[in-house]
């Protein structure tokens, strides 16, 4: 169970992050967002991107290596329930986004909750953490 959900939430990391890295405009332009050709505005959206690359890497590499699957879920869950969280904070102080945002905010709450559940199961965690 926990293998499977890090391969799809890896590969959600993955897939996301690529796209904000290499076409950021693209991307937001996706969601409604009007994105300009500004230095500071496309470094300021490459960043996260290369960050979930990363994330979606170590997602990826817990799904297949035991020893890292302890790690793997628990950055999972917490970015995943960061960005998620961060959505209905923003939904509560800004407003409402496009419906594209609020369904990313469902996945990524979703997933995050998904990954938490099987980093605190304790027969999961138990073997991650004895597979080190």
């Amino acid at each position: 169970m926990a293998r499977a959900l890090l391969l799809v939430a890896g590969a959600v990391a993955v897939l996301v992050g690529a796209a904000l890295l290499v076409a950021p405009i693209g991307f937001s332009d996706g969601y409604g967002i009007v994105l300009s050709d500004d230095p500071s505005a496309l470094s300021e959206r490459r960043a996260p991107g290369a960050a979930l690359l990363a994330i979606g890497g170590l997602l990826l590499a817990g799904a297949f290596t035991p020893r890292l699957r302890f790690a793997a879920l628990l950055v999972g869950a917490l970015a995943y329930l960061a960005y998620g969280l961060a959505r209905v904070l923003s939904l509560v102080v800004d407003g409402r986004p496009a419906d594209g945002l609020l369904v990313a905010g469902l996945v990524e709450l979703a997933l995050g909750a998904a990954l938490l559940g099987a980093l605190l199961r304790p027969s999961a965690a138990h073997a991650a953490i004895s597979r080190r």
